[in-house]
C-alpha cells in the first residue's frame, strides 16, 4: 500500500484506526512531499513516519520547482489547468508525479536511510548500507522483508521538473600544481550509460595537494564511469598564469 503524501489536517496525531498506518497492509510505503506544519505553512501532508518505510524527498517539506513565480507556474508545460492546480498545491501533488516517474525509472529515486535531511545533505548517510537502499515509488516493495522492526526514514533529492529522478555520487578531487589560487573546480562524469553536466566541487581557495569532496545529484545514471572531465577557473586574468591539475579524482556511486 503506497501513501502519496497522506493528509495532515484532521489526521496527524490521531489513533492508528483513523489514519493510514503500517498495520493496514503487509507492506506500507509513504512519500512525504508537503509535511510542513499546516499553520502557518499550509502543509497538506502528514509529518511523522507512519509506514514500514517513509520517504522524505528533498526533506519532505518544500519541493524543487514549487517556488516558481505564479505566472510561470500557471503557464506550465503541462498546460494551464495543471499549472493552476500545481500553484495551489504544488508540493502536495509532487508525490504522484514522483510515483509515476518511478515506474519508468526502476533504478531511480534511491532513498538513503538517515536520521535527518541535514545529515543526508552533508553526506553522513552515504553510500547505501550493506542491505541496499529501497527505491521510492512503484518499486519500493522490492525492499519488503528487509525492513528493520522500527520506522525507517529515507531521504533523497529530486529534480525541479520531469524527469524527476537524480542519482547521487560522491566526487573527491586532489589538486596538483605549484601555487594556490582562488576560483572554482568543476567535474563532469562520463559513463557507459550517459554523461552528466558539470558540477561544482569547490570554490574559494584552491590549494595544490589538498583534497576536496562534494556530493552531486546527477540527472543521469552514468553506469560504469569511463572518464571524468576536470575544469578549474580562477575567475579573473592572472598575469602569473597559474596552472592547476588533478592528481586524483575518485567517484563513488551511492548504490554500491
Amino acid at each position: 500500500l503506497s501513501g502519496l503524501d497522506p493528509a495532515q489536517p484532521y489526521f496527524q496525531g490521531t489513533p492508528n484506526e483513523v489514519r493510514l498506518d503500517k498495520s493496514d497492509a503487509d507492506f506500507v510505503d509513504i512519500i512525504h512531499t508537503d509535511s510542513a506544519p499546516t499553520i502557518p505553512n499550509l502543509g497538506f501532508g502528514i509529518t511523522p513516519a507512519i509506514g514500514h518505510i517513509d520517504f522524505y524527498p528533498n526533506g519532505g517539506e518544500q519541493m524543487p520547482g514549487c517556488g516558481k513565480n505564479p505566472v510561470s507556474q500557471i503557464v506550465d508545460l503541462d498546460g494551464i489547468w495543471e499549472g493552476t492546480r500545481d500553484f495551489v498545491a504544488c508540493n502536495h501533488l509532487r508525490s504522484y508525479k514522483y510515483y509515476s516517474d518511478s515506474i519508468i525509472y526502476p533504478d531511480g529515486f534511491l532513498g538513503y536511510p538517515c536520521a535527518s535531511y541535514s545529515l543526508f545533505q552533508s553526506g553522513k548517510c552515504f553510500p547505501c548500507p550493506q542491505g541496499g537502499c529501497p527505491n521510492m515509488g512503484h518499486y519500493a516493495d522490492k525492499f519488503k522483508g528487509k525492513m528493520p522492526n522500527d520506522f525507517m526514514k529515507l531521504y533523497l533529492n529530486t529534480g525541479e521538473a520531469k524527469d524527476f529522478p537524480l542519482w547521487r555520487y560522491k566526487v573527491t578531487v586532489t589538486l596538483s600544481g605549484r601555487s594556490k589560487v582562488r576560483g572554482y573546480v568543476n567535474v563532469a562524469l562520463y559513463g557507459s550509460d550517459g554523461n552528466t553536466r558539470q558540477y561544482q566541487i569547490t570554490k574559494g581557495t584552491l590549494k595544490p595537494d589538498n583534497t576536496y569532496t562534494a556530493y552531486i545529484d546527477a540527472e543521469v545514471n552514468v553506469g560504469k564511469v569511463t572518464k571524468v572531465k576536470f575544469l578549474w577557473n580562477n575567475n579573473w586574468i592572472n598575469p602569473t598564469l597559474p596552472k592547476l591539475g588533478a592528481s586524483a579524482i575518485t567517484v563513488e556511486s551511492g548504490q554500491n
